[in-house]
């Protein structure tokens, strides 16, 4: 059996969703009325009423969008909910602790969901910065004073940035490591945001402070706020099914920018992107350099492969095919994810179901993926 007792699965992607106090408990009482708060709103089905996020005078439903573990495919959806609709290990570190026992992992770091994946709503759904700057303080003092330290080497804390003002992100990003923080999450497109692109030098002071502090830049995909284009008649389940092309446009733009010319330390996370694509790609985007680099602004004498295995790190629950051609993607260079609470997990039977998928594996190859890979990769080893 590849996977032994004493592999740790280590999942570099699983989500949590905040609970109603995460800012309430946080912000200066002048801030509490604009600051994200849980509104209680009548139901027009007749049914208990739904509980949704205000900020800033808006409105946001989805406090639970895609938390769906413990339920049936067949009643899967994106219906606003309530806190009494999730499993308790949805928002409850606790409860996810037990629930992480019970699937056979043993560590995870979680992405946000109010403040979506790279924390990009107090950038574009903003008009006071200093509550939006308090709110992303808040956030990451959440993560890491309450949420991971409810059980120091279970839980790798990840923080997000205020993306519009890069002096304050690099100031975050040292104020969290000092506190413990593991991995930064960060757009996988930053220019949909309307903030500027990794081909300009705006981001160069950001990405020497996650350099200089060890912390991967996590790119979820959907972080950029726009989903693959598909027909206005198309259903939901064609952007599922395309959500991985943005992971494979955020590699593809990396590569041919100046960035890891410039940050040689860099590490990227494409998180729930998959791996399966990671080869195609990689030819292709040699190929293009190969024939094309001559005439275009792009460094010419490092070949983008080479650049990928050394910065890179991708993700993958279920990837068969990625794993068929482990070799040419590189070892080193993939991870494992449980996606709790999302849609994609195999909660509670994620270890059972990791057995399968590695059957085949070299035992070697498999602690490497599963575990040592992400100790790496986020400079964690409790």
């Amino acid at each position: 059996m590849p996977l032994q007792p004493s592999m740790k699965l280590i999942s570099v992607d699983d989500h949590l969703i905040e609970h109603p106090r995460v800012w309430a408990d946080r912000l200066p009482q002048k801030y509490l009325e604009a600051g994200p708060r849980i509104v209680d709103e009548p139901s027009r089905t007749g049914r208990p009423p739904i509980q949704v996020w205000h900020y800033a005078g808006k409105r946001f439903p989805q406090i639970g969008l895609n938390a769906v573990v413990g339920k049936r495919p067949e009643d899967f959806g994106v219906d606003p909910v309530r806190y009494a609709d999730m499993i308790p290990g949805c928002y409850d570190p606790k409860a996810r602790l037990t629930d992480m026992d019970l699937d056979g992992v043993h560590a995870a770091a979680n992405f946000p969901s109010f403040p979506r994946f790279a924390g990009a709503l107090f950038t574009v759904q903003s008009t006071d910065f200093d509550l939006a700057l308090r709110c992303v303080r808040a956030y990451n003092d959440f993560v890491i004073d309450e949420w991971c330290a409810t059980a120091p080497g279970r839980f790798i804390p990840l923080i997000i940035l205020p993306l519009w003002d890069v002096d304050q992100c690099v100031a975050e990003i040292h104020r969290c490591a000092g506190k413990g923080a593991k991995g930064i999450t960060f757009p996988e497109n930053t220019v949909p945001l309307g903030l500027p692109s990794v081909y300009t030098d705006h981001w160069e002071k950001v990405f020497s402070a996650a350099e200089e502090t060890d912390m991967p830049l996590c790119m979820h995909f959907g972080s950029s706020g726009q989903p693959p284009a598909t027909a206005p008649e198309a259903p939901y389940i064609v952007t599922i099914s395309l959500y991985a092309t943005n992971s494979m446009s955020a590699t593809t733009h990396l590569l041919f920018s100046p960035v890891f010319h410039r940050h040689p330390k860099l590490k990227v996370a494409l998180s729930e992107g998959g791996v399966g694509w990671i080869p195609y790609l990689l030819e292709r985007i040699d190929r293009a350099w190969e024939r094309h680099r001559w005439y275009q602004n792009v460094v010419k004498d490092v070949r983008p492969s080479d650049l990928f295995r050394k910065h890179f790190y991708g993700c993958f629950i279920d990837d068969v095919a990625g794993l068929k051609w482990r070799h040419d993607i590189g070892i080193g260079n993939i991870t494992w994810e449980c996606d709790y609470p999302h849609s994609d997990s195999y909660w509670p039977h994620s270890r059972k179901y990791a057995e399968e998928v590695f059957a085949d594996v070299p035992d070697d190859e498999v602690r490497q993926i599963v575990e040592l890979n992400a100790r790496d990769l986020f400079n964690f080893h409790a």
